[in-house]
């Protein structure tokens, strides 16, 4: 498999499943610091990423916003003094797509 972040997105139908038990243990490896978590009886990807002032915090916000608007896919983002919480998945299925872990890859490469 081409690395996570390389892959293509591709457009979610509301009709597109979610992502299985067997697609998070293949994604997951490749996204560690990133929790499942659910909210709402809705599964989601989160990671807080930590800065030392309010500007990088700013700046990588502006860094994932571009990827998320190359992408047409969008996260939850909180900007906050000296850290970032970045929570990802799609809207139309309620849940986690293949989609929402390429974006966190991609996530964590604008934040190296």
């Amino acid at each position: 498999m081409a690395r996570l972040s390389r892959q293509p997105c591709e457009a979610c139908r509301r009709n597109a499943p979610t992502v299985s038990e067997a697609e998070i243990l293949l994604f997951k490896p490749e996204v560690p610091e990133w929790r499942i978590l659910e909210r709402n009886g809705i599964m989601q990807l989160e990671r807080v990423f930590t800065f030392t002032d309010f500007q990088q915090a700013l700046a990588f916000t502006n860094r994932v916003g571009n990827i998320a608007e190359a992408a047409g896919h969008h996260p939850a983002l909180l900007t906050e003094w000296g850290r970032v919480t970045v929570t990802w998945w799609s809207h139309k299925i309620q849940g986690l797509h293949r989609n929402d872990f390429i974006l966190a890859a991609r996530t964590d490469e604008v934040a190296n």
